[in-house]
């Protein structure tokens, strides 16, 4: 059976349908499944604005242009049930919850994906969350599928990942109920002990929410799915899409504005990078396996690690030098400096040059803002970036190595008819310059809101960026030069 006769009328519920990958699943299953029943999604009520508004705008994005453009009829089976994952019972009224009485697949990828959010928020968001969606899922009696989306760094202690549950760091029982009675700051000061020294809170309360689900895997077709650092789309809707600045998104585009110099990372380490829509493929075909064979109960739960490290690796020296390379090419419009910077593992190197390229740059700019009357905003941003890779430090100097078999294995199961729409291994070996050029490309159009190519003005500026960069360099080493050269001649003549 075809994987789109498969989702033929099947409904499907999904959390986190505003996110990353909520958006490009949703985009995906419509495109790609048009027969399938309704796509009903939760998305939280925000004040004055009511969830049908919030979802026609996430309709009307750029990333459903060619949804739009090929199947616009389609749109109409996206349904917004109004939610919150952390809230009882998800929030959702009971004229919601008679409209999902016969939801066949769920997709979990809610989660808030802040590495230095309150432990007591993200135990809420992430594990408390699992387990009301999974109390409600009970009560489907047509579901075939649960797909619960956790991490590949769920475990973090373990450097070599394996496809299966590691025993828990909590009990999440216990978690949650701690999470309903205690405060905020009280659970903050027991914060590490109780996490077991975990990295952050994210990776803490996504491993037990993998144990919730663990626990009713004889109640619900429910399995596992661990997508490891998501990026930019590869090819599908269009290459270069993406919607937030996690990952090197970011840190390229805080490299091709100019602000982000120096970063304490291990240069030679392989990231697990995976593109948005191979995490997409992964999650529709690992459904479609339920949908047409039935999982056996009493078996351990499927785990499946979705990461390509050791399908196409790259490290992050390469994605840095690619990186620049690409933005100098297309810059952005945007650009206060010469786009650059490095990394480096020695952490007095990277102090040196936080405080001479970060901090004292941020505030000659702010005060030449304060003069002209205008908002100071550098320094303050500067102290975001410098707290939100200490919450990733821990990454950027590891290496993990992620089993994947499952994972290929679902290449396995496309028909071959639609390898080209669902398979991923038959473009595995990824050409990182051409995918990062059309990432920044993408970060220009879909977060910069710039045109994806560069005008006539954005390449003069890096024309004269490069003369002012030379002669600043010249003037700060020159300076540095003459004090020591000072310094030695005062130790000889005394």
């Amino acid at each position: 059976m075809l994987i789109s006769e498969a989702f033929k009328d099947q409904e499907i519920f999904v959390t986190g349908g505003t996110g990353f990958v909520g958006k490009a699943l949703i985009e995906k299953l419509l495109r790609s499944c048009p027969t399938l029943g309704k796509i009903y999604v939760l998305v939280r009520p925000k004040k004055g604005v009511p969830v049908e508004a919030r979802l026609e705008e996430l309709l009307n994005s750029k990333l459903y242009n060619r949804l739009r453009s090929e199947q616009p009829q389609t749109l109409s089976k996206v349904v917004a049930i109004a939610g919150d994952v952390m809230e009882l019972g998800l929030g959702i009224s009971e004229k919601d919850l008679q409209r999902l009485r016969n939801v066949t697949v769920v997709y979990h990828s809610a989660a808030s994906v802040r590495f230095d959010d309150p432990l007591r928020e993200a135990i809420l968001m992430n594990t408390r969350g699992t387990h009301e969606l999974i109390k409600l899922a009970l009560h489907w009696k047509k579901l075939k599928a649960f797909v619960h989306v956790s991490t590949t760094y769920s475990n973090p202690t373990e450097l070599e990942v394996e496809e299966r549950i590691y025993p828990p760091y909590a009990d999440w029982r216990t978690t949650i109920k701690l999470a309903e009675n205690y405060d905020a700051e009280t659970l903050d000061i027991y914060n590490l002990k109780y996490g077991n020294f975990q990295p952050n809170t994210y990776t803490f309360t996504k491993s037990l929410a993998e144990h919730v689900a663990n626990d009713y895997k004889d109640q619900l077709p429910i399995y596992i799915f661990r997508p490891s650092i998501v990026i930019s789309s590869l090819e599908d809707p269009v290459p270069g899409w993406a919607d937030n600045f996690n990952g090197p998104t970011g840190m390229l585009v805080a490299c091709g504005v100019g602000i982000l110099r120096s970063q304490n990372c291990d240069p030679y380490i392989i990231a697990d990078f995976v593109p948005v829509d191979v995490v997409v493929r992964g999650l529709i075909i690992s459904a479609y396996k339920y949908l047409i064979k039935a999982p056996v109960k009493g078996k351990d739960i499927d785990v499946i690690n979705c990461a390509t490290a050791n399908i196409s690796p790259v490290t992050m020296g390469q994605v840095i030098e690619i990186g620049k390379r690409c933005i100098r090419e297309n810059p952005f419009e945007k650009t206060l400096w010469l786009p650059g910077g490095s990394i480096t593992l020695c952490p007095v190197l990277h102090f040196v040059r936080f405080i001479t390229m970060h901090i004292m740059m941020a505030i000659v700019v702010d005060s030449l803002l304060r003069l002209g009357n205008e908002k100071p905003f550098l320094l303050k941003l500067q102290r975001r970036i410098f707290a939100a890779f200490q919450a990733l430090q821990v990454f950027a100097v590891t290496e993990w190595h992620f089993q994947n078999d499952r994972f290929r294995a679902l290449h396995d199961i496309v028909p071959p008819k639609e390898i080209p729409c669902f398979g991923f291994m038959h473009n595995s070996n990824i050409n990182y310059v051409e995918f990062f050029q059309n990432g920044i490309r993408g970060a220009k159009e879909y977060l910069m809101h710039e045109s994806p190519k560069s005008s006539s003005g954005a390449l003069l500026r890096i024309k004269i960026f490069y003369v002012l960069d030379y002669l600043c360099r010249a003037v700060v080493y020159g300076f540095l030069l003459r004090l020591i050269y000072r310094f030695v001649m005062r130790t000889f003549i005394s």
